[in-house]
């Protein structure tokens, strides 16, 4: 079973995937309770239009590659995923150094070495199970050092960047 949290806008849904329907790309979920059939396209072209059908009801949709965003007939939202399976935290460092909450593969890094940043700023993405998780700055300042890139693979608690 599946069990994410997922946020629209900042309004979170606990999404449980319970299995599959039988058919290509029909699902039973429980979005927040409810139980719902949900059927799927076979995704070839993110972030383009597609149709997805919930309990019946037809809704065309553009979903973001990253998952950072969701377009709708009423415009663009939000979106956050969060892995209900997998408690993320990072770990405690007062000297600022950053650390890999989680073992797995940085697929972005957003600042550079000398870059000033800001409390709670984005700084990598870090991609573990499937998931993206966002590596945020514990604290404003100077990236002093930087110990990662795109595409390398991390353990537990490696050092990723300082802070200063």
């Amino acid at each position: 079973m599946i069990k994410v949290t997922v946020a629209i806008d900042g309004k979170a849904y606990d999404i449980d995937v319970t299995g599959f329907s039988g058919a290509v790309g029909v699902f039973s979920v429980i979005c927040n309770g409810e139980a719902l059939e949900v059927t799927l396209p076979e995704v070839t072209r993110l972030g383009q239009m597609e149709w997805i059908i919930v309990d019946g009801r037809p809704y065309e949709i553009a979903v973001d590659p990253n998952l950072r965003w969701i377009k709708a007939f009423d415009g663009m939202h939000r979106v956050e995923v969060a892995d209900r399976h997998v408690a993320v935290s990072r770990p405690v460092s007062a000297d600022g150094r950053v650390k890999a909450p989680i073992p797995g593969l940085v697929t972005r890094v957003m600042v550079q070495q000398g870059e000033q940043v800001e409390a709670g700023q984005p700084l990598l993405l870090l991609e573990a199970m499937k998931m993206e998780n966002e590596i945020l700055a514990p604290r404003g300042g100077s990236v002093l050092h930087l110990s990662t890139l795109a595409g390398k693979s991390v353990t537990l608690n490696e050092e990723l960047m300082e802070i200063g």
